[in-house]
C-alpha cells in the first residue's frame, strides 16, 4: 500500500506529466498542499524530495517550487567518429553548417551558445605517459562548454588534451578565438598533417563532485558519465585524450555494432 507522501507525489506527478503543471509553473505553497491532501507539512515535503530528486521540480529557495522545464536530450553515438573523419577534408563552407553538438541534440548553430578557454601547462605524470613523451613537455589544455540558448547548463564538460609541439605548425590551432573550429579536432589535426585512425573511449559513472553538479545542474541523486576519449594516429600514436563529463539525467549512449555478413 503507498505512503501517504507517495500518494501526493503520483498526484503531482500526474499533473506534470499530462501538462496541467507545465513547465515552470509555480507550485503551490507547502502549507496548501498539506490543506489540499489532508496530510501534514513533512508529508508533502517528503514528497516534494521525491519529485525533486526524479528531476520533476526544483525549489528555489524564498521563491518557491517549480516545475523543472524539460532539459534537451543529446544523444551520442559511435558513428560520430568516422562522421568527424569524413568530414575533416570537406570545405570549410561544408564543415560551418553543422558541429557535433547539432548533430547529437537535433538543434541548430543559432540554438547554441559555445564556449573555448586554452591554456598551455606542462604535462603531468599521468598525461606524460599516456602521450608516451616526457614529463613536463607542453601540452595545450582546450575547455569547452557548449548550451541551449534557452538552458543555463551545459550539454557536457569537455577538457581535451594536445602536445602542443604537435600541431605548433599551425599557429591557429593555438588560438582560442578560432572557436568553434568548423570540423572540430580531426579537422584541426588534419592541417598539420595528422590523421586518425582510431578512436577508443571508456566510460564510468559515479555520483558528480560539488562542483559537477552546480555546472551541469543536476537534480539530486543524478550520477555523471565520464568518458576518457583517446584518438590515435595512423602511426599507432596518441594525438588527442579528451574527458567528458556527462550529466546523466539527459545524455544517451548508442552503440551501433555492424557485424560481417557470413
Amino acid at each position: 500500500m503507498p505512503k501517504a507522501y507517495e500518494e501526493i507525489a503520483d498526484d503531482l506527478r500526474r499533473a506534470i506529466r499530462s501538462g496541467e503543471l507545465k513547465p515552470g509553473a509555480r507550485l503551490p505553497s507547502e502549507a496548501e498542499l498539506a490543506r489540499y491532501h489532508g496530510r501534514s507539512v513533512p508529508t508533502v515535503q517528503n514528497a516534494l524530495r521525491l519529485l525533486s530528486a526524479e528531476g520533476l521540480i526544483d525549489k528555489r529557495h524564498g521563491s518557491g517550487t517549480f516545475v523543472r522545464r524539460p532539459r534537451t536530450r543529446a544523444t551520442r553515438d559511435n558513428e560520430r567518429h568516422q562522421w568527424e573523419k569524413d568530414r575533416a577534408r570537406m570545405p570549410e563552407a561544408t564543415r560551418a553548417q553543422t558541429g557535433a553538438t547539432e548533430r547529437e541534440t537535433g538543434l541548430v548553430i543559432d540554438d547554441l551558445v559555445f564556449f573555448a578557454r586554452y591554456r598551455e601547462l606542462t604535462a603531468p605524470s599521468d598525461l606524460a605517459d599516456a602521450f608516451g613523451v616526457p614529463e613536463g613537455t607542453v601540452l595545450l589544455e582546450r575547455t569547452y562548454r557548449t548550451r541551449h540558448t534557452a538552458e543555463r547548463a551545459p550539454f557536457s564538460l569537455v577538457t581535451s588534451y594536445l602536445v602542443r609541439g604537435l600541431i605548433a605548425a599551425n599557429p591557429e590551432l593555438l588560438d582560442e578565438t578560432n572557436e568553434p573550429w568548423p570540423g572540430g579536432t580531426q579537422n584541426q589535426l588534419h592541417t598539420v598533417g595528422i590523421e586518425v585512425d582510431r578512436v577508443q573511449e571508456r566510460f564510468t559513472a559515479r555520483p558528480p563532485t560539488p562542483e559537477e553538479a552546480r555546472e551541469l545542474d543536476l537534480p539530486a541523486g543524478t550520477s555523471v558519465i565520464l568518458l576518457r576519449k583517446t584518438s590515435y594516429d595512423i602511426h599507432d600514436r596518441i594525438v588527442d585524450i579528451t574527458t567528458v563529463t556527462l550529466p546523466g539525467d539527459r545524455t544517451e549512449l548508442l552503440f551501433t555494432t555492424r557485424l560481417e555478413r557470413w
